[in-house]
């Protein structure tokens, strides 16, 4: 089992890794959890240099692809190379979910078609020029394309997907790990509650 997260130069730390820890913390057996990106490294907005694990057309082969976020989107939906890299993205055979500004890529591939999105409140006059609906809630998913809202709503989306290729115990375990000690059980029910209609 592939996942991906997409990771661009200009990232936001906290979308791309709280997603990494999440899908990492106590993975399955065969799992393998990638940073993928255009290049070899790529800076965060705040200077944080990471190294990617895979390129792009590796990663658009995955089981299933997070699209993180960061403070150059705009500026990767305008790259041709990049984008169409993308275009092999399939929600037909893959889970794919996009944190905050992430959702201005499935936009530009067409992938929310008729389907809401959360997204940061910086990115969403974008997202709505963009012609997407945009939720005012921390998570949506329709089938296999999930969306999440905030910054610390990445624990969601990487929730969602442990969920569905694991289950919803896997799920729930991993969020009980990672919650505050003294607000683990209000954590997991909170989360679960901004997932679980959508699955």
């Amino acid at each position: 089992m592939h996942i991906a997260i997409l990771t661009f130069d200009g990232y936001n730390e906290l979308d791309s890794l709280i997603a990494l820890g999440v899908l990492n913390r106590s993975r399955p057996e065969g799992w393998r959890i990638s940073i993928a990106a255009p290049t070899p490294t790529v800076i965060s907005m705040n200077g944080v240099t990471i190294h990617a694990h895979v390129d792009l057309a590796e990663a658009c082969t995955a089981d299933a692809v997070i699209i993180g976020s960061g403070m150059k989107t705009r500026d990767i939906i305008q790259d041709p190379a990049i984008m169409a890299q993308l275009k092999t993205l399939d929600p037909t055979r893959q889970l794919i979910g996009a944190q905050c500004s992430g959702a201005l890529i499935l936009a530009k591939l067409g992938l929310l078609n008729n389907i809401p999105a959360c997204t940061d409140t910086i990115t969403k006059p974008w997202v709505i020029e963009a012609g997407i609906d945009v939720l005012n809630q921390a998570f949506f998913a329709q089938g296999h394309v999930a969306t999440a809202g905030g910054c610390f709503a990445s624990a969601y989306l990487g929730a969602w997907v442990r969920l569905r290729l694991e289950g919803e115990q896997a799920a729930r375990d991993v969020l009980h790990y990672l919650a505050p000690v003294g607000e683990k059980d209000d954590y997991v029910a909170r989360a679960m509650s901004n997932i679980l209609p959508y699955v």
